[in-house]
């Protein structure tokens, strides 16, 4: 394997395997502020089976508004075998659709994925249970993540 990967561009789709939200503070109206765990199962370019993702979400309206959140993926990437952390920020709108971008914490990767550098993106529209996914992304050679 080269030390170094330069502009990959890969693909796949992921499902939701769990979601749990709980509401923050009180009062049932909005803007208003809540928290998800989250499992996702992603294929592909990605092949992560049980994710671990924890979002902030701030309702403005019942079908508005946006989210934060980090989301550990163990696994592979493109055949690498090894972990890293996406640090997500999207938007939800009014029809159901859901639009994400996502970014590499910088130092997560670890196994094969040491060096791991990139971002992606995903739209999730309603009523479809498998989300299509787009990640670029640079592989440095390197001895990874202590831990």
């Amino acid at each position: 394997m080269p030390a170094r990967t330069t502009g990959t561009h890969t693909t796949g789709h992921f499902t939701f395997a769990d979601w749990r939200e709980t509401p923050l503070g009180e009062g049932d109206g909005c803007p208003r502020l809540a928290r998800a765990s989250v499992t996702n199962a992603f294929s592909g370019g990605i092949e992560a089976p049980a994710t671990i993702c924890e979002y902030t979400i701030a309702y403005i309206t019942e079908k508005t508004g946006t989210f934060t959140g980090m989301e550990l993926l163990t696994g592979r990437l493109d055949g690498r075998r090894g972990s890293f952390t996406v640090e997500e920020r999207g938007s939800f709108h009014p029809d159901g659709t859901v639009t994400c971008v996502f970014e590499v914490v910088a130092g997560s990767g670890t196994g094969e994925l040491a060096g791991l550098r990139g971002t992606g993106s995903f739209t999730a529209r309603h009523g479809e249970p498998s989300v299509p996914y787009s990640f670029g992304y640079d592989l440095d050679g390197g001895t990874g993540s202590e831990g």
